[in-house]
């Protein structure tokens, strides 16, 4: 077997990579509401059209095990999480309501604290929410709002767009949570206007379509923006350029706390790079979109389909 196909082997049998096939079924049964609606589902955000503009819906949980462990480091991270999906989709967030489920009271004053913390940070109000007392293991959801005067779907990357991966050179490798925390302390008055990069690249028409890098890593965020899309996508991974510390296959499937993969047409791939530049943001062409209806992960001559949509798809609804 040759390195490609052993790479594609184990990141398709990834938890990650796994879990993400689970949410097409759920797909399946609102299908019919989004065609009544007309709301495209397997976006970062839901967009509902608003005057010139569209507001943003969208909501996160936290495992259940690092809830119960680190319980302020969940309240911190569902913040993270939501506030990244409406940047993602070039909005700004408006304000957030959460639902916490404890059967113990420091158990919520400890969620609480981080997700206080985690709003003042990225300067987005918790405006109310709900708490169920529980009899067993606590849990925590947050809903956002926000808006976007132009948007960055999941809907839109052609073939001969390039894939461009956006994140911060400065962090750490946590390699026992899959994880690159590249939003630091010292860095807390950088993080709004580094953020507010992916909507300014929107309203420019820099972008075509994208998705923050999502608990599926690079791999498993690129296989799902090639799905929404209708195409394929080639990973070029002589282009992706592990952190210290992680292995290529670890940082493929790493979660980022500033990490978003952009569909960029290739007339505009200077203005994007150098917009991110400016502001010490590292950008990386790691691929291209392309016609086939795969995934594939090349190195040099070499190559293996990570995923092919003729066969199954990955985390939308099965096609008709």
């Amino acid at each position: 077997m040759t390195n490609m196909r052993k790479l594609a082997v184990s990141l398709r049998n990834s938890e990650v990579f796994r879990n993400k096939c689970h949410i097409g079924p759920v797909a399946e049964v609102f299908a019919d509401l989004a065609r009544t609606f007309g709301i495209r589902n397997g976006d970062d955000a839901a967009a509902l059209a608003d005057g010139d503009g569209h507001l943003l819906l969208a909501a996160e949980g936290v495992v259940t095990g690092m809830v119960r462990s680190n319980p302020y480091l969940a309240g911190r991270c569902v913040v993270l999480a939501n506030v990244n999906d409406i940047y993602a989709m070039g909005g700004r967030p408006l304000a957030m309501v959460d639902v916490i489920g404890t059967p113990s009271e420091d158990s919520a004053r400890e969620i609480a604290r981080g997700m206080r913390d985690a709003a003042l940070r990225y300067r987005v109000p918790v405006v109310g929410g709900h708490i169920l007392r529980t009899e067993g293991d606590t849990s925590v959801a947050l809903a956002i709002l926000g808006r976007a005067n132009s948007l960055i779907t999941s809907f839109d990357a052609r073939p001969g767009d390039l894939l461009m991966l956006v994140t911060r050179s400065n962090g750490q490798w946590l390699d026992d949570m899959g994880f690159w925390n590249c939003t630091l302390p010292e860095d807390d008055p950088l993080l709004p206007a580094h953020l507010d990069l992916l909507p300014q690249v929107a309203e420019a028409g820099f972008v075509r379509a994208g998705k923050d890098v999502s608990m599926a890593g690079i791999a498993g965020t690129a296989v799902m923006l090639a799905e929404g899309s209708g195409i394929g996508v080639e990973i070029d991974v002589d282009r992706v350029s592990p952190a210290p510390g992680a292995t290529l296959a670890s940082w493929l499937l790493a979660f980022m706390s500033y990490g978003f993969l952009l569909a960029v047409p290739p007339e505009n791939e200077a203005a994007v790079e150098a917009h991110f530049r400016a502001h010490g943001i590292v950008t990386a062409r790691i691929g291209h979109f392309r016609k086939e209806p795969d995934v594939l992960l090349r190195q040099g001559a070499e190559s293996a389909q990570l995923w092919d949509f003729n066969a199954g798809p990955f985390a939308s609804a099965r096609r008709p």
